[in-house]
């Protein structure tokens, strides 16, 4: 591969024989390999229609309802914390690497963060990418000193740069004569000028893939070849509710005024002396002569009144005579139906709750869980998409700063991807109260089932699945306990044996009196064979899963007599 501008911190991989292209979903500008020296890239035509396309979107980003939307939606995907936390941290837990390993990566990350200052900036850059519908940075390096790592990021305006998949195919040596791919090439091109309509430059600057830390929406025009963003579906709906607010403010200036209707005698004039005394009569009502006592001036203060609020009318002879009556102006002036509808429906488009329309439920109110609307739930699971796949723009971000500084190497990265996790930032006192609810909730459901744990459910179960406790959580509580027993933090006798459990904690159960007439045995019977009850019955009536003892008791008599 040539050497463009930047650098490469990814080896080529080896290309293997396929037919089919690689999958254009990012945005790429698919071209075919041209001859021995270069190829065309028509920088003309797809560019400036995605230019079009980022000009609309940030064009809609600024009408109000819009960007009460889209601010609700960064507003939930970026929470800035006041706890001196970042906005976006690592989660190494499940990294099967050394302690050591992982303090150097979270140093790595923490850097990156300091970088790119997402505590500060998070909200702007999230809101820059889902207005626009892809994000790119430049990472920028010391040449001289890549042990460094990345040393700045510098945001790139999208409509001034573009992917470029190459793609070079041959033809096979079998019957059919297939195509195979050869090699697939990916490189940026930067043009300052792209987004000028009166440039006629198209040239490009080549810039490694690697250099780039990019992410679009996801969401591609199949047809047009172009990357969508997530403002795209509402341009429709934002387009309707703006003409309907136009219409409407139309309707309401000129039909609000309560007109006169001036209906006037012209007898049997002939049309020019009927026009001419109409026009006379006009301007009677029309003079208004006042004299100013500052100045000593008579003022012409004529009120020339348009068409909007009188209308003037010939009556011939025969009619009525002169006449001048009232037009009630329009009775539906209230009527918002509507502007409301396409409101919904603009929000909808941009999977924003309609709720939060409502300018009258102002109040911030967290609710059980029961009471959530199937709404927010939606809008919920749509931020976390949102989350998830702004992560990859981190991924690239990561990548090159735990290769450039030596921590891992490129092929320990496909390994360890999938097991890095980014924990987002939640808002501390919703958190808490949230937590606290699913506590509650749990404890009043375990205090509920804990008079049958084991009877009907063992106490596996209901660590996992009544109090949602992992495997590891499990093992973390059982040595915390033992911990604070050893350590006399905790008495013994306070803690509560897990069979115990359903007869209410370490206190053995209150024996239930027996019939009349029958005896308490002191110890079970013997069998028919006049041995004791095996060791499982043992357990029952005298270990730790000690329930009811009489119980039991009368159940093993009965069944030694029908032994016997």
């Amino acid at each position: 591969m040539a050497k463009f501008f930047g650098f490469e911190v990814t080896k080529a991989k080896k290309q293997l024989k396929t037919f089919a292209p690689p999958e254009n979903d990012d945005g790429a500008l698919g071209v075919a390999a041209g001859g021995a020296f270069g190829q065309y890239i028509d920088m003309d035509g797809s560019i400036k229609n995605e230019v079009e396309l980022i000009n609309k979107y940030r064009e809609m980003s600024i009408h109000p309802e819009c960007d009460m939307a889209i601010d609700a939606i960064v507003n939930e995907a970026i929470v800035i914390s006041d706890e001196k936390e970042n906005a976006l941290n690592l989660d190494l837990n499940e990294l099967g690497a050394p302690d050591a390993v992982k303090k150097k990566i979270h140093e790595a990350w923490d850097k990156i963060i300091q970088t790119l200052d997402f505590n500060k900036k998070g909200y702007d850059i999230f809101r820059k990418w889902y207005i626009d519908g892809r994000l790119y940075f430049h990472i920028i390096i010391d040449e001289e000193r890549k042990k460094r790592g990345i040393q700045e990021l510098r945001y790139i305006d999208p409509r001034k740069i573009r992917k470029v998949r190459e793609v070079q195919k041959v033809r096979s040596d079998n019957a059919n004569g297939a195509e195979l791919v050869k090699r697939v090439e990916e490189f940026f091109v930067y043009n300052e000028k792209a987004n000028k309509p009166d440039s006629t430059v198209q040239e490009g600057i080549k810039v490694m893939p690697d250099a780039i830390a990019h992410v679009t929406s996801g969401q591609f025009d199949y047809k047009k070849m172009n990357t969508l963003g997530y403002l795209h579906k509402a341009v429709k709906p934002l387009n309707q509710l703006t003409m309907m607010e136009d219409a409407l403010v139309i309707y309401r200036i000129s039909r609000a005024p309560e007109r006169r209707i001036f209906y006037i005698d012209v007898g049997n004039l002939p049309k020019a002396k009927a026009e001419q005394y109409l026009r006379d009569t006009m301007s009677q009502y029309r003079n208004k002569l006042i004299y100013n006592a500052e100045t000593g001036e008579i003022k012409d203060e004529r009120k020339h009144m348009s068409m909007l609020e009188d209308f003037w009318l010939p009556r011939r002879e025969g009619g009525r005579g002169t006449e001048i009556t009232t037009l009630q102006g329009g009775q539906n002036l209230g009527e918002m139906d509507d502007v409301i509808y396409f409101q919904v429906k603009l929000y909808k488009a941009l999977n924003v709750p309609s709720s939060r329309l409502d300018e009258q439920s102002s109040g911030f109110s967290l609710g059980r869980e029961s009471e959530i609307s199937r709404d927010e739930m939606k809008f919920s699971k749509f931020i976390d998409r949102l989350r998830n796949k702004f992560t990859e723009f981190f991924d690239q971000l990561l990548k090159a700063q735990l290769i450039l500084m030596g921590i891992i190497k490129e092929a320990d990265w496909d390994k360890i991807k999938h097991e890095i996790q980014y924990e987002w930032a939640e808002d501390s006192y919703y958190r808490e109260q949230k937590t606290a609810e699913i506590l509650q909730m749990r404890m009043e459901l375990l205090s509920t089932v804990a008079e049958y744990a084991g009877r009907y459910f063992s106490m596996e179960h209901i660590k996992k699945n009544i109090l949602q406790m992992t495997d590891k959580e499990i093992r973390q509580m059982k040595k915390q306990i033992d911990a604070e027993v050893d350590g006399g933090t905790l008495a013994k006798d306070a803690t509560i044996e897990w069979g115990a459990m359903g007869a209410g904690g370490g206190e053995p159960p209150m024996e239930e009196p027996p019939p009349e007439g029958e005896p308490v045995p002191a110890v079970p019977p013997a069998n028919s064979n006049g041995q004791q009850p095996p060791n499982e019955e043992k357990q029952l009536i005298t270990g730790e899963k000690q329930f009811d003892i009489n119980k039991i008791q009368r159940l093993l008599n009965q069944g030694a007599d029908n032994g016997s």
